[in-house]
């Protein structure tokens, strides 16, 4: 089930358990994984798009080798906090994702590549090596985000 507030989503999964966040961009997808008592997101890769049916090989491929309990996907809103194009895309993207079976919330994801660009610039990072990391830095972000609210939770 697709879910736009925490509290469903942690009732879905009341045990805990890895989670994945995506950050979908027209170009890339970045994934950042979390451990299974969310403390703390780390970023994990970045896919270069191609036809979603690959892409989605891949994130599948991901979820089993982690054995990931739950989605995390990044939701480009406007900064009135409106839908834009993208956050319908997004939107899809978790549509077309659900049959993985797996929970999703849609996270919002305003500022998080200005402030994962920004980390990157802290840490001394050459542009190159930036442009490779960013989309997996902002999907560790933004699953940070979400894991911060959910860490009420009891497990």
């Amino acid at each position: 089930m697709i879910h736009m507030a925490t509290g469903p989503f942690r009732d879905e999964l009341p045990e805990g358990g890895v989670l994945m966040g995506l950050d979908p961009g027209t170009k890339t997808i970045g994934l950042a994984l979390c451990d299974a008592g969310w403390r703390f997101a780390s970023p994990t890769k970045t896919i270069i798009r191609r036809k979603f049916r690959d892409d989605k090989a891949e994130i599948a491929a991901v979820i089993a080798a982690r054995a990931v309990r739950g989605l995390v996907i990044g939701l480009p809103l406007n900064m009135d906090g409106s839908d834009s194009p993208r956050a319908q895309a997004a939107r899809a993207m978790a549509r077309n994702l659900a049959d993985l079976g797996l929970p999703t919330l849609m996270w919002d994801e305003r500022w998080s590549t200005v402030a994962a660009t920004r980390a990157m610039i802290d840490q001394d990072m050459s542009r190159a090596r930036r442009a490779e990391r960013i989309d997996a830095h902002a999907a560790a972000l933004i699953l940070q985000g979400a894991i911060d609210a959910l860490a009420g939770a009891a497990f």
